[in-house]
């Protein structure tokens, strides 16, 4: 993982330095500078616009009972278009619009579905499986008897103090 994140962090700015160079001794410096800033403001109102749009979907599929697995991944994929979009360089813009387009975000979106295996088990009980394998978020059963820190003389229970204003009536 680390050799291709250090490829990225040294391919990526060098492809954008080269597009840089080529696109501003085609255009110029002020519209190459204004092209890299109309991208930016126009990307960042439209991950606005499309995020929206997808927590819209997110709270649809929740109301109906559904887990919104793919709707979350598009956000979190529109939220790395919000990103590649802000950051100057054309190819990274380029990125950033391929996955805000609604088509292409759907289809990578499924790919992703594909590889990846969610669960729903346990999200209706509050995050515990309860039954015979029901285990804590430390591997522990959370409704076992006898635990650790348990030993007899701890007592759980409400109390509620109040205050009477006849104590005559009591002493009588």
């Amino acid at each position: 993982m680390f050799p291709i994140l250090l490829l990225l962090f040294i391919l990526v700015p060098v492809i954008e330095i080269g597009l840089f160079i080529q696109v501003g001794g085609w255009l110029g410096l002020w519209p190459t500078l204004a092209l890299v800033l109309i991208t930016a403001f126009v990307g960042a109102s439209l991950v606005r616009s499309q995020g929206l749009m997808t927590l819209a979907s997110v709270q649809d599929r929740l109301n109906r009972g559904e887990l919104p697995a793919q709707q979350i991944l598009e956000g979190v994929m529109l939220a790395v278009a919000g990103v590649l979009l802000l950051t100057p360089g054309f190819m990274t813009d380029a990125m950033g619009m391929l996955v805000l387009l609604p088509g292409p975000r759907a289809a990578l979106a499924k790919q992703v579905m594909k590889r990846v295996t969610v669960s729903q088990a346990g999200f209706s009980q509050g995050g515990f499986h309860q039954g015979d394998n029901a285990q804590g978020p430390f591997g522990e059963d959370p409704f076992r008897r006898g635990g650790r820190g348990e030993d007899g003389n701890t007592f759980e229970g409400e109390y509620e103090r109040k205050d009477d204003d006849d104590d005559d009536h009591r002493l009588r």
